[in-house]
């Protein structure tokens, strides 16, 4: 039977209060506060960290497929879930797809691997959106940003599908054309009265009539929805009791996370549930989708790498709009920067840069990065083995930049030495710079570096290990 073997999610660190929103525009907050990527992160890396967190120490040659769903891919053609698999280092021989234009676009991808997964094998389902609301705008306040991952197998299984249910509509509920640089929506209550109300009731009653259940059944749902408020209107003549068995949709700490946001709600269910729970998950746009999932004995051992709970409670908050401003590019502004970029390096230095690889001496054994013909510790001159390079370790030496320009100065160059061996130079990122000190624990995160010749670079910087 196929199900779920393992998931994980990210939260980025950085809270925007909508009251700061609110009082730019002299609008009224909407209250709480919502999830803002960093200036280094994009949806594609939010749903990298979220994928590493759900791989955990399998082995990323044993997936079959890797699925990627976004409204806000970071390439208008280029699939991104390749980079994913790159990343990950699965097999070249493996399905890479990617799901996008829809919100339900996520809880699609899931339901596609669930179809596809070959016995013995595992598909990975990743999500990660980062939506621009327009200036003095309600959707300014409402989005949030947030990754998540799901490794769909045949074998130990944590939550085995019970069934599945589509329903695909044609509405202009909220959309943007190519074009548009903001999303757009129809004035009032259009699209939550004949639009998603409709579509979550439809997804909903198929689901529980298809797998012949009863609202009672269902230990927790995790319903994808605009807003807390919506879902609870919608849930009403459902059968559904919203305090005990609807997961909270974190609009009050994260927001509205788009495609992520049915994998971020399903993974929070999934580290509360017991075996025979059963977790309805569903998502919506241009229709539903649903999806039953019943908790099998392996859940009591199983632990998420970073719970949804605990990312939510670690948090930078920004202070101000303006810093806003300048992540989402909404101030022009040209940093100046020395960097370069080729495709020609992107490819010639592929492992080294998104898996990271380094190189071990087969004579003295040290490891090295980056990877050189000549050891530096011994000198021996025939070449490296390499080696894929550990994801933690501990500040060695650190300098506090306050001269490159970035949104979010000072910029901190550190070297990190690494558990296992080798150290590499990074960025630091998601700490305060006085909060930085040698000694202290790191793990490494996967971000944008820079953008140049029209080509967005990523690699690999150093945060404070407290998720």
């Amino acid at each position: 039977m196929a199900g779920i073997v393992s998931f994980g999610s990210y939260i980025p660190t950085y809270r925007l209060p909508r009251e700061v929103i609110a009082k730019e525009w002299g609008q009224a907050s909407l209250g709480g506060e919502r999830a803002i990527a960093n200036f280094d992160e994009d949806s594609l890396t939010m749903a990298v960290n979220a994928s590493v967190d759900a791989l955990g120490d399998r082995d990323p040659k044993s997936l079959a497929g890797v699925f990627f769903a976004s409204t806000t891919s970071p390439y208008r053609e280029k699939q991104a879930a390749v980079t994913v698999a790159t990343v990950l280092e699965a097999h070249a021989e493996i399905r890479t797809m990617d799901f996008t234009d829809s919100l339900r676009a996520g809880t699609s991808a899931l339901m596609t691997a669930l179809d596809l997964v070959p016995p013995g094998k595992t598909i990975l389902v990743c999500a990660g959106d980062s939506r621009m609301g327009e200036p003095d705008s309600q959707q300014e306040q409402n989005y949030g940003d947030a990754g998540g991952a799901v490794l769909v197998g045949t074998e130990n299984v944590l939550a085995e599908v019970v069934g599945t249910y589509t329903v695909s509509q044609e509405f202009l509920g909220t959309w943007r054309t190519e074009e548009q640089d903001y999303l757009r929506s129809f004035p009032g209550a259009f699209e939550t009265k004949f639009g998603y109300n409709r579509f979550i009731a439809a997804a909903v009653q198929g689901i529980l009539k298809k797998c012949n259940l009863t609202p009672k059944d269902i230990a927790c749902a995790a319903i994808a929805a605009p807003a807390q408020r919506t879902l609870q209107a919608a849930l009403r003549g459902l059968g559904l009791d919203a305090k005990a068995q609807v997961q909270d949709t974190f609009w009050n700490t994260v927001g509205d996370a788009g495609t992520a946001q049915p994998l971020v709600l399903l993974a929070a269910a999934l580290e509360r549930a017991k075996p025979g729970d059963l977790i309805l998950v569903v998502g919506y746009g241009d229709g539903g989708d649903a999806a039953i999932f019943r908790v099998t004995d392996a859940m009591t051992e199983f632990r998420a790498v970073r719970s949804v709970f605990s990312q939510i409670e670690v948090k930078r908050l920004l202070s101000s709009y303006g810093k806003y401003a300048r992540f989402r590019k909404l101030m022009r502004k040209d940093y100046s920067t020395t960097d370069v970029s080729t495709p020609v390096v992107l490819v010639r230095d592929q492992k080294e840069i998104l898996p990271l690889h380094g190189g071990k001496c087969p004579k003295c054994e040290t490891i090295q990065f980056p990877i050189h013909r000549i050891c530096t510790e011994c000198g021996f001159r025939d070449g490296l083995t390499e080696v894929k390079l550990a994801r933690r370790g501990k500040l060695f030496t650190f300098t506090h930049d306050y001269l490159t320009e970035t949104p979010d100065p000072p910029t901190t160059h550190a070297v990190i030495e690494l558990d296992g061996g080798g150290r590499v130079y990074v960025q630091m990122t998601d700490c305060d710079s006085e909060r930085v000190e040698i000694g202290m624990s790191l793990e490494l995160t996967f971000r944008k570096y820079h953008e140049g010749y029209g080509i967005k670079n990523y690699f690999w910087k150093a945060r404070p290990v407290n998720k």
